[in-house]
C-alpha cells in the first residue's frame, strides 16, 4: 500500500506528464506537488514508485514517466472529474445509420482522438428467405431482414434437394416463421420438426443455422471517425511502429468489437488501459467506452480511443454525455 505522501506524488506525476508529454523530474515534481519535500526525498520515494512499477525511467531522460500499472493507480483511485464546460450538443433523431456515424465524428472532434462506434445489435430477424439450387447438395441461401439487408451464404447438404422442394420448403418458412428472430424459428423447429416431412426440416435447421450467423455478423460493424488525428499525437507521430499497430488495430476491428462487447456488459464508463490485457494489445493505447440504450435497454458501446497520455477526467466525460446523446437520438427514432 502507498502512503499519503506517495499517491499525492504519484497523482503530482502522471498529472504533469499528461499535460506536458515530458518525463518529470524530481525538481517539477516538488514544485507540482505542493510538498516541502528535499529534492533527495523525492528521488527516494520516486525509486520506490518505480521498484511498484507504477513509474519507468526513459534511457533518454533523468525523468519518469507513468506505466500501465500507475494509470491505472491513478485512474481507480485519485481521478476527480471536473465538469467541464462542453459546448451545447445534440444528435438529431435520425436513421441508426446516420447517428452512428455522427456520434463517432462528435466523440473525435471533441477528444482529437479516434471515435468508435459498435452499431446497435438488433435481434436476428428475418422478413424473406430463399434457396436456388447450384449443383447437387449445394444450395445458396438468401435471407431478408426487415430493413431490406440482404444476406447470401452457401449450404451443403446431406440430400440432394430440387429446386422444387426448396421453393416448398422456403414457401413454408416464410408463410410460418417471418418476422420471427433466428432463435425463436429453432425453438419452433423443435417442437414442430415431427409434424414436417424430413427433408424439409432437415434443410429448415441448416438454413436457420446459416440464417442466424449471416444476420449476427451483418449487425458487427464498428464505425471510426478520426484516425488521423493520432498522426498529430507526439507519442505517436515520433514511431512509425506505434502508428502503424494502432492502424492495424482499427482494420482488423476483431479487438475492438471484444473490447466493446465487454464495455456493453458494464454501467457507466470504463477504461481500458493498455498493456493491462490482450484487449488493448499495446501500451500506448487506452481506450474510454460507455454503453448507449435505446428505450432503456443496452444495445451498443462507443469509446475514445487515444493515448495512454490522456485527460482521462475530460474523456470520462465526453464518452459519458455522447452515450447519453445517442441513447436519446435512438429512442425518440421511430
Amino acid at each position: 500500500m502507498l502512503d499519503d505522501r506517495s499517491k499525492l506524488l504519484l497523482k503530482a506525476l502522471v498529472e504533469r506528464y499528461i499535460a506536458e508529454g515530458q518525463p518529470v523530474g524530481s525538481r517539477t515534481l516538488s514544485r507540482a506537488s505542493g510538498l516541502e519535500l528535499s529534492p533527495a526525498t523525492i528521488r527516494n520515494v520516486m525509486a520506490d514508485l518505480e521498484e511498484l512499477g507504477l513509474i519507468a525511467s526513459p534511457h533518454t531522460s533523468a525523468g519518469r514517466i507513468p506505466t500501465a500499472k500507475g494509470y491505472r493507480l491513478f485512474v481507480d483511485t485519485m481521478l476527480t472529474v471536473q465538469q467541464e464546460q462542453l459546448p451545447a450538443l445534440q444528435l438529431m433523431p435520425e436513421q441508426p445509420q446516420k447517428v452512428i456515424a455522427n456520434a463517432a465524428q462528435l466523440l473525435s472532434n471533441l477528444s482529437q482522438f479516434v471515435g468508435v462506434v459498435m452499431a446497435p445489435r438488433r435481434a436476428s430477424v428475418f422478413h424473406h428467405i430463399e434457396f436456388l439450387r447450384l449443383s447437387e447438395r449445394r444450395v445458396l441461401v438468401i435471407i431478408v431482414s426487415p430493413d431490406g439487408d440482404v444476406q447470401n451464404r452457401v449450404i451443403f447438404t446431406e440430400a440432394d434437394y430440387t429446386q422444387s422442394q426448396l421453393v416448398e420448403t422456403a414457401n413454408f418458412l416464410n408463410a410460418h416463421y417471418a418476422g420471427l428472430t433466428m432463435e425463436q424459428v429453432r425453438e419452433r423447429l423443435k417442437s414442430e420438426v415431427d409434424k414436417l416431412r424430413g427433408e424439409i426440416a432437415t434443410l429448415m435447421q441448416a438454413a436457420v443455422n446459416v440464417g442466424s450467423q449471416a444476420l449476427s455478423e451483418s449487425q458487427d460493424e464498428v464505425v471510426f471517425s478520426g484516425e488521423r488525428n493520432l498522426l498529430a499525437v507526439s507519442d505517436f507521430s515520433g514511431d512509425m511502429g506505434h502508428l502503424r499497430r494502432a492502424f492495424d488495430l482499427f482494420e482488423q476491428k476483431t479487438q475492438i468489437l471484444r473490447l466493446l462487447d465487454i464495455s456493453s456488459r458494464a454501467e457507466g464508463v470504463r477504461i481500458f488501459i493498455g498493456g493491462e490485457s490482450q484487449v488493448v494489445p499495446f501500451e500506448e493505447l487506452s481506450v474510454v467506452s460507455a454503453p448507449y440504450e435505446v428505450d432503456g435497454q443496452v444495445v451498443g458501446t462507443l469509446g475514445v480511443i487515444g493515448p495512454t497520455r490522456m485527460a482521462y477526467d475530460r474523456m470520462i466525460q465526453i464518452v459519458d454525455i455522447t452515450s447519453k446523446l445517442v441513447s436519446n437520438a435512438l429512442s425518440h427514432h421511430k
